[in-house]
């Protein structure tokens, strides 16, 4: 039988204590809740786009693209649209990630939304431009032209085309925010720039190993595209976390203020 004082605060009798864990997990589902709405929303809005978004993954490959498979072509515009719904949705992401760790923040720190969802957005756009424009050529160009040199005639299926390009985007997207997420957690005190400093051999290894999964080919020329641009992403987070990664001030405490006031000889504070 629950205690007399096991309510909600402003509660009724006999409801059970809700603890802050509670509260935060409650908030963290909800917000989870609009995130995945939303995205499915994205999802058949950039699905009626698929043609578009296939014609701009094409540009890098002059050629026709094949289909081999009844359903290869379909499939392929589903792929296109989860893209586009990853990307439209990330800003909203973002959004609630931060109003998630809002109350950990100072006053000053959370004026600092619009501007940190619109570097976030625009390092994710250009990432994914980087990708298609710049990585995806020259990939395409060194494995066609491995086949080529061999009297093989190139056929690419759309399917397989997206799979490719979709990958290599979405992997850059996100990196591009590295920098970013190295400066806000730098800026809340969970890292420092001489630790990332100090870490830096290891953290060259994890990017040779995370690019050794995320490439779409098991081949060393491809692996060197996807972890050349990690780790310079990396040294770039490190100086940005230098330069703009100070934490604030924080305010002393009457302890501390106290501590700070001098004492005469007989331990009186002098006034």
């Amino acid at each position: 039988m629950p205690a007399a004082g096991d309510t909600l605060a402003g509660g009724q009798a006999g409801e059970p204590v809700r603890t802050p864990l509670h509260r935060h997990i409650a908030d963290l589902k909800r917000r989870l809740y609009w995130c995945g709405a939303f995205f499915l929303v994205a999802c058949v809005f950039t699905f009626t786009y698929a043609d578009e978004m296939i014609a701009w993954l094409k540009k890098p490959y002059a050629d026709d693209l094949i289909f081999y498979a009844p359903t290869e072509a379909i499939f392929a515009a589903i792929k296109v649209a989860l893209l586009g719904g990853i990307t439209l949705t990330t800003p909203v992401i973002l959004y609630h990630l931060w109003k998630f760790f809002g109350p950990a923040l100072l006053p000053g720190e959370r004026r600092w939304i619009i501007p940190f969802l619109a570097i976030a957005s625009g390092f994710f756009a250009m990432g994914a431009a980087f990708a298609n424009f710049v990585i995806v050529p020259l990939a395409l160009h060194f494995m066609l032209q491995f086949g080529v040199d061999r009297s093989l005639i190139p056929q690419i299926g759309v399917g397989l085309y997206v799979d490719f390009n979709v990958k290599f985007l979405l992997t850059f997207g996100l990196a591009f925010e590295m920098p970013l997420i190295i400066t806000l957690l730098s800026r809340l005190r969970v890292i420092t720039p001489d630790l990332l400093a100090r870490y830096r051999k290891h953290a060259i290894m994890v990017n040779l190993i995370l690019s050794a999964i995320l490439t779409p080919t098991s081949d060393l020329f491809n692996l060197l595209l996807m972890a050349g641009p990690l780790i310079v992403l990396y040294e770039i987070g490190i100086l940005s976390a230098r330069l703009f990664g100070r934490p604030p001030a924080r305010p002393p405490t009457e302890e501390e203020a106290v501590a700070a006031v001098p004492t005469g000889t007989a331990g009186r504070r002098v006034v």
